[in-house]
C-alpha cells in the first residue's frame, strides 16, 4: 500500500497564519476501488481565499477542519485507474490539494488538454484566470476605451485582468508592491504601473496617472486602495469586486471607506462576485484563453516553491506580497 502526506490545519490562525497553525501527516493511501482512480499531484495551488475558510464561520464555502487534509486546486497524474474514462498519464485539474497522493471518483475530476504546461491550469487557464475574466468583462463590464486600475495588479488575478484589459482596447493603471513587480507590469503593457510601497498617497498618484479618473476599478486589496479608487471613479464607474486581501487577517473590525459617500452622487456601481457562480461560462472562458495565449496576447509569471513541506510558508508568502504571479508548490 502507497503512503502519502497531506498538510492538516492544526489550530484556527490568530491574525496572520503561522508555520505553527499547520502540520504534516503521512496515512496509507490504499489502491483505487471501483470507478476510482489514483492520482499523484504535480502542482497544487495556494490562494488567498483559503484563510477565509480557516475561519470556524459560515461563509461560501465550508471552513477547513482541524485535524483534516486541507483542500484546494491542483494539478495531478492519474498513476492508477479503475474507470475508462481517465487511464494511467492523464492530467487532471481537482480540489484535492494540500496532499500528495489520494483516491477519488473519476467522475469528479476534469481531464486536461496537453497544450498547456500543467501548472497553468492552476493560474492563468485556471480559477485566477477565470476570475479576471469573469470580474473584468463580466461583472465591470469594461469595454473599449475605459480607463481600468488594478489593484495586486502583479498577483495571479491582477496580472491577467491587466492584459485581457489591453487586449480589450483599455488604458491600464496597475499598482504593485516594489520595483520588481512594477516592472513586470510595464512588461505586460500596463500603461501606468504605481508602486504603492512607495507612494504615500494614492490618490494624488491615481489622479496623475489618469486626471480624468477611472471607469473601472477592479479590487483585490480593499483599505487606501478601495478609497483611492472611489475618489478617481468617474460618474457611473462600475467597480469588480474580487477580494481585499489588506483586512483577511485583521483581528478586529477596520473602520469602512472614509469616502464611501461618494457612490451615491457619482452613481457607481459595486458589485461582488464569487467565480465559482459563473462556473456554466468555463468553455467560453477557456476558448478566450487558449487563443489569447497561442497568439501571444497573454502571458504570466508564477512563483513556485517546492515539496509539500513548503505549502504552509507559500501561503504565508501571499499576505507578505512576496510572490510575482501565481504561487505554486510543486510537489513532483
Amino acid at each position: 500500500m502507497a503512503q502519502s502526506r497531506e498538510v492538516r490545519l492544526k489550530s484556527r490562525p490568530e491574525g496572520v497564519p503561522k508555520a505553527s497553525d499547520f502540520e504534516i501527516a503521512t496515512v496509507e493511501a490504499p489502491p483505487p476501488g471501483p470507478g476510482e482512480v489514483q492520482v499523484r499531484n504535480l502542482f497544487m495551488s495556494v490562494d488567498p481565499y483559503m484563510r477565509g475558510r480557516m475561519y470556524d464561520r459560515p461563509s461560501y464555502v465550508p471552513p477547513f477542519q482541524i485535524g483534516a487534509a486541507m483542500e484546494g486546486g491542483a494539478v495531478g497524474e492519474v498513476v492508477a485507474s479503475n474507470d475508462p474514462a481517465l487511464k494511467p498519464g492523464d492530467l487532471v485539474s481537482t480540489m484535492f490539494g494540500w496532499r500528495e497522493l489520494f483516491n477519488a471518483p473519476a467522475q469528479g475530476l476534469q481531464k486536461l488538454s496537453p497544450a498547456l504546461p500543467p501548472q497553468a491550469y492552476l493560474g492563468v487557464a485556471g480559477m485566477p484566470g477565470m476570475t479576471a475574466w469573469v470580474g473584468l468583462l463580466k461583472i465591470a463590464a469594461a469595454k473599449e476605451g475605459d480607463v481600468v486600475f488594478v489593484s495586486a495588479a502583479a498577483g495571479a488575478v491582477g496580472q491577467v485582468v491587466c492584459q485581457i484589459a489591453k487586449i480589450k482596447g483599455c488604458k491600464v493603471i496597475g499598482s504593485a508592491g516594489g520595483p520588481d513587480k512594477v516592472a513586470y507590469l510595464k512588461e505586460i503593457g500596463v500603461d501606468h504601473a504605481i508602486d504603492y510601497r512607495a507612494t504615500p498617497d494614492l490618490t494624488r498618484a491615481l489622479a496623475e496617472a489618469s486626471p480624468k479618473g477611472i471607469d473601472v476599478y477592479f479590487e483585490n486589496v480593499g483599505g487606501a486602495h478601495l478609497e483611492a479608487a472611489l475618489n478617481a471613479a468617474r460618474p457611473f464607474a462600475r467597480f469588480a469586486m474580487c477580494g481585499m486581501i489588506s483586512q483577511y487577517n485583521d483581528t478586529e473590525p477596520q473602520p469602512g471607506p472614509s469616502n464611501l459617500m461618494l457612490v451615491v452622487g457619482k452613481r457607481l456601481r459595486l458589485e461582488g462576485f464569487i467565480v465559482s457562480d459563473h462556473f456554466a461560462e468555463m468553455g467560453a472562458f477557456l476558448q478566450d484563453m487558449t487563443g489569447w495565449i497561442t497568439s501571444g496576447k497573454v502571458k504570466w509569471r508564477e512563483t513556485i516553491d517546492q515539496g509539500l513541506e513548503a505549502a504552509p510558508g507559500a501561503f504565508i508568502k501571499l499576505f507578505k506580497g512576496e510572490n510575482i504571479g501565481k504561487m505554486l508548490v510543486k510537489l513532483s
